[in-house]
Parts: structure tokens; sequence; C-alpha cells
């Protein structure tokens, strides 16, 4: 009779258990933080995107979840790039605009003038906002080129981190034996510390 008794009970911890297991699975997959839009606009428009390795259509709006996130886009006939980026709740959008290399690129171009317009207006802003963020970097940019005392000074993209488009060397080409004292002095003069420099020394005729 107690067993008789015991069995419903049983039946009805086991079916608990069970849907809560279900509960804790629904849960867990549905987890995972929080989703934001992210809007793509692509030139070419019929270029290859990638999301964290997942092909998604080249322009449109994709739910993304909150993290970091990587941008590939590629084409035959044009440099591919990639874009790292951290999303939040925020709404984002995007450009992902490349640029030719070869003859087939810069064929689609005069064949998508309007398209490849936008590109170079586009080209334009990045490099006035790189200038800007540079120029805030690099104090010293505002002086250069400088021709001094037994030395001058330009500046190129950086030795050390060539794939960066945001850091640059400082060139200063001596001439003479007191030329690389007269420059640390010039440096020094302005306030700028040498060892936050990427310099790169050259020797003159």
């Amino acid at each position: 009779m107690l067993d008789e008794n015991r069995r419903p009970f049983m039946i009805g911890v086991v079916v608990l258990a069970v849907v809560l297991i279900l509960i804790g699975g629904v849960v867990l997959f549905r987890g995972g933080g929080t989703e934001t839009t992210l809007t793509v606009q692509s030139i070419p428009n019929d270029l290859t995107l990638k999301l964290d390795g997942h092909e998604i259509p080249a322009n449109g709006e994709v739910k993304i979840k909150a993290g970091t996130h990587t941008l590939e886009g590629s084409r035959r006939g044009f440099q591919s790039y990639t874009e790292t980026f951290t999303s939040g709740n925020d709404k984002l959008s995007y450009k992902m605009f490349l640029y030719a290399n070869s003859a087939e690129g810069r064929e689609w171009g005069k064949n998508n003038p309007e398209q490849e317009l936008e590109a170079e207006a586009e080209a334009g802003r990045r490099f006035d906002q790189i200038q800007s963020r540079l120029k805030q970097k690099y104090p010293i940019l505002m002086q250069l080129p400088y021709v001094g005392d037994g030395f001058q000074a330009t500046y190129t993209k950086s030795k050390s981190d060539p794939t960066n488009p945001e850091a640059i060397s400082i060139v200063i080409e001596v001439f003479g034996s007191q030329g690389k004292k007269k420059a640390l002095q010039w440096i020094k003069g302005y306030g700028w510390d040498i060892n936050t420099l990427d310099v790169v020394w050259t020797t003159g005729k």
C-alpha cells in the first residue's frame, strides 16, 4: 500500500525534474547577452562580406550580440579589408568600401561611376579623420616637414608597425657631427618625449 502511494509521488518528482531541465535548457540557449543592429553598406555592392567568418548580405541590417566582432570584405580585383569592432547596446553602421588594385577592379569602377565617386568621397573623409587623429596622437606633425641646423625632419608610415594606418615614423636626416644633437634639442624644446616617438635616423651626404 505504501509503495502504491509513493508511485504517483515519484512520477511527479521525475516529471518536475524533466520540466526543470527543459526550462533550464531554454534559458541556457536563449541567453548570451544583449542584441543590437548592425547596418552595412558595401562598395562594390556585390562583394563578399563575412561577419565572424559567416557570410552575410553585403548591404542591409543584421542582428549581432554584444561583444567583439570581425568584418571581412573581399572581391576579385579589389584589395580585401578586415575590421574588428566592439558592439554594445547601441545600433551600429559600417561602410565596407574596397578599393581597386587591378585592371579588373578599375574597369568595374568605370562601369559603376556613382559607386566609384562615393567610394572616393569616403576615402577622402577617412583620410581627413585619420590625419586629425594622427595630429592629436603626434603633435610633432604640426611642425613637419622641418629643416633645422644640421638636420631635416619628415615622417612616413611606421617602420615598426607598418600595417597600422594610424602609426608613423619620424624620419630625421642629419648632416655633420652636430646634426643629431641639434635634432634632439629641437625635439626636447617642444616638450616631446623622444622615447615615445618612432624615430628613424639617416645620414645625409
